[in-house]
């Protein structure tokens, strides 16, 4: 009596076929996603915040050269802040938490400067 094995499952053997010449048409072939290396999404988090980072400091001055007040630099402080904590988690490979707290935190500092801020 003929048992047939574990491992069959009627399909072709693989491991006979020839690897594919270069990594992308293997790629390709295994329907893999596209998009940014993990390392890529970094980088591209980390220039987002220092840019974001840089952008709220020259609006911090422009605020309190206008106007001078506390509050103004407490909405900005706290964006700067959370510019910086974006860049550290972008760096510990956080990207997905600091990219969402990269966005609401901004829209909220500006918010908050438009409805708080005379």
């Amino acid at each position: 009596m003929d048992i047939p094995d574990a491992t069959d499952s009627g399909q072709p053997d693989r491991r006979d076929e020839p690897l594919p010449e270069s990594e992308d048409e293997g790629e390709v072939e295994r329907g893999s996603r596209t998009g940014l290396t993990p390392r890529q999404a970094r980088v591209v988090r980390v220039a987002l915040a220092s840019t974001m980072m840089a952008a709220m400091a020259v609006l911090l001055v422009l605020r309190l050269a206008s106007r001078g007040s506390v509050l103004v630099v407490g909405v900005y402080g706290a964006a700067l802040v959370l510019c910086g904590v974006v860049i550290e988690l972008a760096r510990n490979g956080r990207t997905r938490l600091g990219s969402w707290l990269l966005g609401v935190g901004l829209a909220a500092a500006l918010a908050a400067d438009w409805l708080l801020l005379p």
